[in-house]
């Protein structure tokens, strides 16, 4: 069997997150479709709006074969340690090719770029220090860094200021520095970009419009238009009992006692917090009652509101410096969902994994990495502050793959 993987978080799954998967399928000639995807916690820094399991049973009934989970190190990472993670795993899932959505829709543009990149990475990093040093984001250091070489190049070139080109090229160039066989294709994406509203007249919204319009509406029929039929049937089955969609907002008052129960200092040791940060997210978390006027306290020119939030999931989780130096690659393969033809394609490379597979977490309780995807998920659900969530606690260690 022909197998092609794609990276996902379908927060939530929608009408745009098909078209990808139909196409891929098409382009790719593949027979079956893995998706590695993201946990409850994810890459802009903030929690999922449902968690992985009823994201994982949206994937599989609209036609992904096998959803593996990315684990949290990884999902929450920057780009190029996500992609890294993400494509390390489809490579030991034995995949013939990964397909991912871009603004670009070449893949010789990707190439193009990655190649030019790597015959110039040390002007490219000069670059990316000196814009640093003029005291602008990481972000747009990289993208004025990148406007600086790009002249020495005439061949047409990805704009790496758009997030989904950005992604993709490092999906490639992850997949070049693993060695790995598994060959690159990319769709373009239509209508809704990256960070638009939804929009009722259209039948594709981004991930980011739907959540918009779910929490300033409140009402799930104001987005039908946008998802096919099983992820509304999934987000009914979450509200029915969760009662509330994951948020910040809703998570910020026990984001806000992790901070304010320790000092200022402590705070740095956890991941991506640096050049003294934890002294404004400690003085924003005094003064505010509410997640938005916190961040807004907090951002500046230097720090994103995307980098922002990845600290603080990272002071939510307890994910430290220290752990996070210490984790090179994924060390495990576990699945969430699958279909018939995902267990038969699973079963039939079984033998040559590289990678232990994971179906009950209990068989592996020395795994680091795995050991902070269960403390994710608990923190998670307690962050919902619901009887549900809090019933939820632990359900990592009693929940097994769908299979359909």
């Amino acid at each position: 069997m022909k197998a092609t993987g794609i990276v996902v978080e379908y927060n939530p799954f929608h009408n745009g997150h098909l078209h990808h998967l139909k196409q891929s399928q098409i382009q790719t000639s593949s027979d079956i479709t893995i998706a590695v995807m993201s946990g409850n916690f994810l890459q802009r820094g903030e929690p999922a709006l449902v968690d992985k399991w009823t994201r994982a049973k949206m994937a599989l009934d609209a036609g992904v074969d096998l959803i593996v989970e990315l684990p949290y190190a990884f999902a929450t990472a920057q780009a190029s340690d996500f992609a890294k993670g993400a494509i390390f795993l489809l490579d030991a899932l034995k995949c013939d090719t990964f397909c991912f959505g871009s603004e670009e829709g070449s893949i010789a543009s990707f190439e193009h770029t990655y190649n030019l990149l790597s015959s110039k990475k040390l002007e490219y990093n000069e670059a990316i220090s000196q814009f640093v040093k003029q005291g602008i984001s990481y972000p747009k250091a990289l993208n004025e860094a990148y406007k600086s070489i790009s002249r020495f190049s005439e061949e047409p070139l990805v704009d790496l200021s758009k997030p989904n080109n950005i992604l993709g090229f490092h999906y490639l160039e992850a997949a070049r520095q693993l060695n790995s066989p598994i060959q690159p294709a990319t769709i373009q994406r239509v209508v809704a970009n990256y960070h638009d509203d939804a929009r009722e007249t259209e039948s594709i919204a981004s991930a980011t419009g739907i959540r918009k319009v779910l929490f300033e509406e409140k009402e799930l029929s104001k987005v039908h238009s946008f998802l096919p039929s099983t992820s509304i049937a999934g987000l009914e089955h979450w509200l029915e009992h969760a009662e509330s969609f994951g948020s910040w907002e809703r998570f910020y008052p026990l984001l806000r006692l992790i901070i304010l129960r320790q000092n200022k200092k402590s705070i740095a040791k956890y991941a991506e917090v640096t050049e003294g940060i934890e002294n404004a997210i400690w003085n924003a978390a005094v003064k505010n009652e509410h997640f938005q006027p916190f961040m807004e306290q907090i951002k500046s020119k230097r720090f994103t509101w995307t980098r922002i939030q990845r600290m603080l999931t990272h002071i939510y989780t307890d994910f430290t410096w220290d752990q996070l130096r210490a984790i090179e690659y994924p060390t495990y393969i576990r699945p969430l969902a699958m279909s018939s033809s995902g267990q038969a394609y699973l079963q039939s490379i079984k033998k040559d994994l590289q990678l232990p597979l994971v179906s009950r977490v209990a068989a592996s309780k020395e795994n680091i990495l795995l050991q902070l995807d269960i403390k994710a998920a608990n923190l998670y659900y307690l962050g919902l502050q619901t009887n549900y969530g809090a019933s939820m606690v632990g359900s990592d260690f009693r929940q097994i793959p769908f299979r359909q």
